[in-house]
Formats: C-alpha cells, structure tokens, sequence
C-alpha cells in the first residue's frame, strides 16, 4: 500500500493569479505543459496512481498558493474557495483515492484559523498546507511572528498538522546571489534554504514551547536541515553570550525530533534517507513523491531500490506512518 502527501494540484482561480513563466523559464515549457495538465486533470492523475500502485493521495494546492495574494481579502475568499473545489472535483467523487490538506490565508490569522476550522471539522481535510512566508500589501509575514499564534491555537485545538511547503525566496537584495543562476531559485535550491530557514524560525521563536504538541511536516527529506541542523545548534551554543538567539527553551535537534515530520518527496537519494532516519528516526518519515512536479516512475524507480530496509520498515514509510499521523 502506498500513501503519497505532497501531491499537487490547481485550480481555474490558482492558474488565473498564478504566473508560471518562472518555472517555465528554469523547467522549460514543454515540462510545466506536462505539469499543468496534470495539475489540473484528475483522469491523468488516476490513470498514474494506478500504474504506479499509488493507493491514496493527500492532495494540496500548489505553490505558492494564498500566501502570494497580497490583498488579504481575496487571499481569504480565495482559500474558502479553494477548498471546496478540491472536496468537489477530487475528495467527494473520489473518497477513495484523495483526501486533502487545507489551503488558507495567512494574511489573516484569525480568518486562517476559522477556515482550518471549517475545512477539518466539516470538509474532512487532514491539515494545512501552508507554502513559506505570506505577502501582507508590499510586506510579507513569517509563521512564528506573534499575529499568528490565533491561528496556532486552532492547530493545536484541532491536532492536525501543518506541512511547511517551500516557495520562491523574497526579491530584493536577497535575491542577488542567484544573479545568473536563475535556475537554483526554485526546486533545485533556492526552495530548500528558504524553507528550511523558515523552519528553524519556528523552533527559536518558543512554539513548541507553547505548543509541545504541534506537528510540522517537511518535504525533500528534510530540506537540508537533517544534515545542517546538528552544527547550527552547536554553533548558537557558542554563541549564547550574543544576541538573537530566539526564546526556544529546548536544543532545536529536540523539537526536530519532537515536533517534525519529513517525506522522500522528489529526493531519490538513499544516503539521504538513511540520514533523515537517523535523525528522526524511521517512525517520522513517510514516502511521498511531489506529483506532477517529479514523475513517479522516478520515484518508484528509487523507491524499488531501498533494499536494505527491513519489509515492515519499508510498510512504515509507503503508509504507516501516514495512516498514524493522519488517523486514517
């Protein structure tokens, strides 16, 4: 059995506000033609799972989703709307196969927390997905800032998680060392440390002090952090006496191992796995693939070569894992 959680789609509203040109110009246009077809056709995307044997999908809209509506209130009618149209077009025809993350606005944190609110209690979602920071007018919020602990309580009320999804860096000045690289903005690295960045915010800032329960998924194994994490808190150790040091009351490889989830989507290395396990341990890492931006016959393709796992270890991360956290 297999169960996949960082499974995209679109919809008519997301395709109208989103520009693509980005990833087209690094992916090429043939590439995200692919993708946005099947972004958008729940026919191609059957027709996959069954070939690969893919037996239920977590859908989520895709990046960058709400946080890039800059006007608060189109971000917030955009997310209501967003997820009726996945209950109408993927989970309701199809209970079987699809049930989905919430999409919802941070723009506004308490109107965020009512919509996760309505999506899990009456549409069924299984959590947010919630792609990086949100663009606030010309200014852009991040998770752990204090507006959003509203929005933490309902997490917390409601015990669902939430999956930290990337989404391109900020422009600006942060932006100038990718000048003539454009195409390590997205997937290929830009993604990772922004995220993973994004990340370690939340474990300094003292939420899962607060919230000792809270769970945060990760993507790519990890976005780096499995491996980076270990000597950021030895050298902020070194650093006690300075300043900037957050309001965290644990060592931050605590909450990772605590308080975090990661999936293999779209890192088919096994090195990296066995990295992201030792770190997490085998319990907290689940089998995902990043349809329909990486092909599964990548990602099965690496998968049927993890033989160095124990069979139940292997039922653990297709499903097992999935089927604990999300109670299914």
């Amino acid at each position: 059995m297999i169960i996949a959680l960082e499974e995209h789609v679109s919809t008519p509203r997301h395709n109208a506000l989103w520009d693509s040109s980005g990833e087209a110009g690094r992916n090429g246009e043939a590439y995200m033609k692919d993708v946005e077809a099947k972004l958008i056709r729940p026919d191609i995307r059957l027709a996959d799972m069954a070939k690969f044997g893919v037996d239920h999908m977590i859908l989520s809209l895709t990046s960058p989703g709400a946080q890039a509506i800059a006007d608060t209130g189109l971000a917030v009618e955009f997310a209501h709307e967003t997820n009726d149209f996945l209950v109408e077009n993927y989970t309701k025809p199809y209970p079987d196969k699809f049930t989905a993350f919430a999409t919802v606005a941070m723009q506004d944190p308490k109107k965020a927390a009512d919509e996760l609110d309505r999506a899990v209690t009456k549409l069924g979602m299984k959590g947010a997905m919630i792609n990086g920071f949100s663009n606030i007018g010309d200014k852009v919020a991040y998770l752990d800032e204090p507006q959003n602990m509203v929005f933490w309580d309902k997490v917390n009320e409601l015990n669902v998680p939430v999956y930290l999804h990337p989404r391109e860096p900020m422009f600006g000045a942060g932006r100038r060392i990718y000048d003539g690289f454009p195409s390590l903005i997205g997937s290929a690295w830009g993604f990772a440390v922004e995220t993973a960045t994004h990340a370690l915010r939340l474990m300094m800032s003292g939420l899962f002090d607060r919230y000792p329960n809270l769970t945060i998924i990760l993507g790519h194994l990890g976005e780096g952090v499995t491996f980076l994490l270990p000597r950021a808190q030895h050298r902020l150790y070194m650093q006690r006496n300075g300043t900037g040091l957050g309001a965290n009351k644990q060592p931050l490889t605590e909450y990772f191992r605590r308080n975090f989830y990661l999936t293999t989507s779209g890192h088919w290395h096994t090195p990296a796995l066995d990295n992201a396990i030792a770190e997490v341990g085998i319990e907290r890492v689940m089998f995902s693939i990043d349809y329909p931006y990486e092909y599964m016959e990548y990602a099965f393709g690496w998968w049927n070569t993890v033989n160095h796992l124990y069979p139940h270890q292997k039922d653990m991360m297709s499903y097992g894992n999935a089927k604990r956290l999300f109670r299914m």
